[in-house]
């Protein structure tokens, strides 16, 4: 049985360069509804996606899009799967991009200061959740079940399986299209 977990690709969404910090939540809306657009996958991203029996994914555009642009459509398709979201703390004058920004509140929010995003408490239990369905299917699969998912909620999920028993065969990346697989043997 093997379990990936694949990261969307490059969502077209760019915004603005350089945002405050009261603007993240804007750019944030726009990133959560922003597809892939033109983003094409590398040949093992298609090859991996190839090999897959049963298909699972997020709800957000850019996770559905990937798997349009792979040629693959998904049998499940859930929010449980979704991003952990970020939280926003409001700091006057400055202007960073907002790559800086998501950077500064993922960190908070790791730090377990949540403000106005999902606790991290519950990200875990939601990943949790969502191990379960894959291995659910997994079990009922002849062949590997993919997820087209995101970057923090991969690796979280990741931790779940692992404290299930499956082991890593293949370590995931954190760039756009990387896949991590995981086998139970």
């Amino acid at each position: 049985m093997e379990i990936i977990l694949m990261r969307h690709g490059r969502p077209a969404f760019t915004g603005s360069s350089k945002v405050t910090s009261y603007e993240m939540a804007d750019w944030i809306a726009g990133y959560d509804l922003s597809d892939t657009g033109n983003d094409i996958p590398s040949e093992s991203s298609l090859a991996i996606a190839s090999s897959a029996h049963r298909i699972i994914s997020s709800n957000l555009p850019r996770a559905l899009s990937s798997l349009n642009a792979l040629g693959r459509e998904p049998e499940c398709v859930d929010e449980v799967f979704r991003e952990a979201g970020l939280p926003i703390f409001h700091m006057p004058i400055l202007r960073l991009s907002p790559t800086l920004w998501a950077a500064f509140f993922r960190v908070m929010w790791l730090l377990g200061i949540s403000r106005n995003a999902e606790p991290l408490e519950v990200a875990k239990h939601r990943a949790f959740q969502a191990a379960r369905i894959l291995v659910a299917y997994a079990k009922e699969s002849n062949g590997p079940v993919l997820l087209m998912g995101h970057g923090v909620m991969n690796r979280l999920i990741a931790k779940e399986l692992i404290s299930l028993g499956w082991k890593k065969c293949q370590r995931q990346g954190k760039d756009y299209w990387n896949a991590g697989i995981y086998s139970l043997r």
